[in-house]
């Protein structure tokens, strides 16, 4: 199977990058807008005025080193965190490296020292040690409630409160920053609701093993892998918190299959892991910054749209792929 194996095709043009725009104030609109910041980090602005951050990695490179591991090879869409008009939460999924930065996490406290920070168990520790206080630690299906004083003003011209309620979800992973903490910290997926609005973001998951090494073009859905388990949890989630407004589901990372599907999602699973989480929209990540696996860059997106036509799902507009630093509203 190694000899078979190939780099992916690193070269541009893959995935466009385009400048982002962010709303000029809280209330300028009464709909759920997300913008992708590239791999799995999004800011999300409710229209409640809540402004919030997922899994922000910006450097170079997912790695402890600056000089090794995987390189980006599409741009931030960021030059600096600067840029973000506000932040009030930030969600970590897990320890990982494509999804906690030391270097960003201290980037969005400097330039936004309000905002709160919610992580898994046994994460609170390493955020402490940064420097970073504004931190609160759940285990899965626990629940938290942020409340903040915004400039965005009542009817009667009082200053309102913006609430939202939390709920850190399961998701099929695994976790490690070194040699000797694996799986030491939780992995995660992270609910969100405020005023009516909620958004489920996956983060980094898996959704069925399938453990063998299947000739090309053999398809681990058929008649023949029917009977694989599937991880329960999401439908568990889409019932106790579902349905949503918006999932931020992951597609890419999973080829060789016998290799990443325990724990990467590819887009057949992404449309399953939509179903079960009973989310109405929803947009991919984890795709489309570093070649963290051997799937051609584009492949993600192409193997998304026949997993939603088997599904019986349009192909567009539904559960859909954006460009880098892309806004759409939900």
């Amino acid at each position: 199977m190694s000899g078979r194996l190939k780099s992916p095709d690193l070269s541009p043009p893959t995935v466009p990058v385009v400048k982002p725009t962010f709303l000029p104030n809280r209330s300028a609109s009464t709909k759920l807008r997300a913008t992708w910041l590239g791999h799995a980090a999004y800011y999300v602005e409710f229209p409640s005025g809540l402004r919030v951050l997922f899994d922000p990695v910006f450097e170079d490179r997912c790695s402890p080193f600056s000089s090794l591991g995987p390189k980006r090879y599409t741009e931030s869409p960021l030059k600096s965190l600067a840029d973000l008009p506000v932040v009030d939460a930030v969600f970590i999924s897990h320890s990982h490296y494509d999804h906690l930065s030391h270097g960003s996490v201290l980037e969005v406290q400097k330039h936004h020292p309000n905002a709160h920070f919610f992580v898994g168990l046994g994460l609170e520790k390493w955020f402490k040690s940064t420097g970073i206080r504004k931190v609160t630690e759940l285990d899965w299906w626990s629940t938290a409630k942020l409340e903040l004083s915004a400039e965005r003003k009542s009817d009667d011209g009082s200053p309102q409160t913006i609430t939202a309620d939390i709920a850190c979800t399961p998701c099929q992973h695994t976790s490690a920053r070194g040699i000797f903490d694996k799986d030491t910290t939780l992995w995660c997926s992270w609910a969100v609701k405020s005023a009516g609005k909620s958004v489920w973001f996956g983060g980094d998951t898996g959704y069925r093993q399938v453990s063998q090494i299947l000739p090309p073009g053999e398809d681990d859905y058929g008649e023949k892998f029917a009977s694989l388990p599937r991880c329960p949890q999401f439908k568990q989630i889409g019932a106790l918190h579902g349905p949503f407004d918006l999932g931020l589901i992951p597609i890419g990372a999973y080829y060789p299959r016998a290799a990443f599907s325990a724990m990467h999602a590819n887009p057949f699973d992404s449309v399953e892991i939509f179903k079960d989480v009973t989310a109405k929209r929803a947009f991919g990540i984890h795709w489309g910054t570093w070649a963290l696996t051997m799937e051609e860059v584009l492949d993600p997106p192409r193997q998304l749209k026949a997993a939603l036509k088997r599904s019986g799902i349009a192909e567009t507009g539904v559960f859909d792929v954006c460009d880098i630093g892309e806004s759409r509203e939900v």
